[in-house]
């Protein structure tokens, strides 16, 4: 499978947790909402520009993912999103939310102006029932 390079603002925002088949699988900084980024292998820039079997393929990571974060966060409701006007790179954003959060209810994007930190041992529970749930292959 090709592996690229993850966007250097990716990698500043974000946790780096492993990879799954088709993408690899990162988690905001900011813990106040559970914000997952998948980063699909390709260099295709824009989500419709994959072809049939790698869409259906990183569409099945997505919901995978988003049924984790419902059922490990306790959230109602799930954004997500596939923008890319400042980080070129084709990213998804898997977002769990819930009435009362920190920006409730506008986007994450540019009104999460309070931030939170996940701690080393939130970090690996969340990459181990990750590792469980949805098949990642952890990082380093």
């Amino acid at each position: 499978m090709l592996r690229l390079e993850i966007h250097p603002q990716l990698l500043d925002d974000c946790h780096w947790l492993g990879s799954l088949k088709f993408c690899e699988l990162l988690l905001h900084k900011n813990a106040l909402v559970p914000w997952f980024i998948l980063v699909p292998q390709t260099r295709a820039r824009d989500f419709f520009d994959l072809g049939v079997s790698e869409r259906d393929s990183v569409m099945g990571e997505a919901a995978a993912l988003a049924v984790f974060v419902k059922n490990h966060f306790a959230v109602p409701k799930i954004n997500f999103a596939a923008i890319g006007n400042i980080v070129p790179q084709l990213h998804i954003h898997v977002v769990g939310r819930r009435p009362g959060d920190a920006c409730w209810p506008l986007p994450v994007w540019g009104h999460l102006s309070q931030t939170g930190a996940y701690s080393a041992d939130d970090l690996k529970a969340i990459v181990s029932a990750l590792i469980r749930s949805v098949g990642l292959s952890p990082g380093s």
